[in-house]
């Protein structure tokens, strides 16, 4: 596995893509560390550690969190680690190894009693959130801020005027935006240059095609896909009838229920053939087609276990042609996906 690595390692610094217009540029694939805290299911802080520092020795460099993942759970009244508790993680993960990796964190999402969410763009909670996210992570600038979900009641102006002015501070390199409208994205930009915009996308939910995505080339906004593996489920790794726990996010989402994921299970059992054929795993075809794209596009795929890590970052080396990008496109052609992105917690970011 040592060498291994290694190998994986040099062939990961010749590629690089750049975040927007900013100076920041990452590996093609990162690493999503929600899962982590929350969502899906409990894991060993100790074992978390383990995992992001093996992933840097794998190449990875792109790390994302955000100030909310912990703060709540799947259901109302589950046990949670709290606020903060992914960026701590973090932080004590990059002691002594920060200068190798860029940190994306996020503000906005607070958790209420009643196990939904409110958001805050107020310029002065921008300005408390950052130097809560930065005590947290143990460092003094954040590479890449987002602002995690909108605020009504903000207009993004003034939102973003605020995380200009952290940039002007030093306290962080580049800004990002999540799950906005073309419109907003717009409006943003004129405000500040966006170096990237974080949206739920992959073969099987594909919404930001039709306006998102160019709108980001149009700004030169980098795109990253977060669940670019259909939270696991383009990776293979459920059967059918298969269930999910309580504190399994995937328990609420309308994809993986009844026979909308009986229905979908099938379009998985195509790409797993078609894997087969091209001698990898599902989730490396998955991710592969996500690379093909033509916009810049860094998905960072979630992941609790080292080897899953090694193998998501493997699917930089899989070749896709023109042919098969299309051929897997219109098999998870949205008209044949069964069930909308969330449930009743549609509240909650992610």
């Amino acid at each position: 596995m040592t060498e291994e690595i290694k190998t994986m390692s040099t062939e990961a610094e010749a590629a690089r893509v750049p975040l927007g217009e900013s100076p920041l540029s990452v590996r093609p694939i990162g690493l999503g560390l929600m899962g982590m805290s929350q969502f899906y299911g409990t894991v060993d802080p100790d074992t978390s550690v383990e995992t992001i520092r093996g992933a840097i020795d794998l190449g990875v460099n792109f790390f994302d969190t955000s100030d909310y993942y912990g703060a709540s759970s799947a259901a109302p009244g589950d046990p949670v680690p709290g606020f903060g508790h992914n960026e701590s993680l973090l932080g004590r993960a990059l002691t002594g190894r920060r200068e190798q990796v860029v940190v994306a964190t996020k503000f906005s999402a607070r958790p209420t009693p009643e196990g939904t969410s409110v958001f805050d763009g107020r310029p002065e909670y921008v300005k408390a959130a950052c130097e809560a996210s930065l005590r947290r992570l143990g460092t003094d600038r954040i590479d890449l801020y987002y602002y995690h979900r909108l605020d009504p009641a903000v207009p993004i102006e003034d939102t973003v005027g605020a995380m200009a002015e952290l940039m002007a501070e030093g306290k962080v390199r580049a800004l990002g935006l999540s799950e906005v409208s073309p419109e907003i994205l717009r409006r943003a930009a004129a405000v500040h240059p966006i170096a990237a915009l974080q949206s739920e996308y992959s073969l099987w939910e594909r919404r930001v095609e039709a306006e998102v995505l160019p709108q980001c080339r149009r700004l030169g906004i980098t795109l990253v896909p977060y669940s670019p593996l259909g939270r696991g489920m383009l990776a293979g790794r459920f059967g059918r009838g298969a269930t999910f726990a309580r504190d399994d996010f995937r328990s609420t989402l309308p994809k993986f229920q009844g026979e909308n994921f009986e229905h979908n299970a099938q379009l998985v059992d195509v790409l797993r053939d078609f894997s087969t054929a091209k001698n990898c795993t599902p989730g490396q075809v998955a991710l592969a087609w996500l690379l093909a794209q033509p916009y810049d596009i860094v998905p960072i795929p979630g992941s609790k276990r080292l080897a899953y890590v090694a193998e998501n970052f493997a699917a930089t080396s899989v070749p896709l042609s023109f042919d098969d990008v299309a051929y897997l496109a219109d098999v998870f052609d949205p008209r044949h996906v069964k069930g909308g992105r969330y449930g009743e917690l549609n509240t909650r970011p992610n």
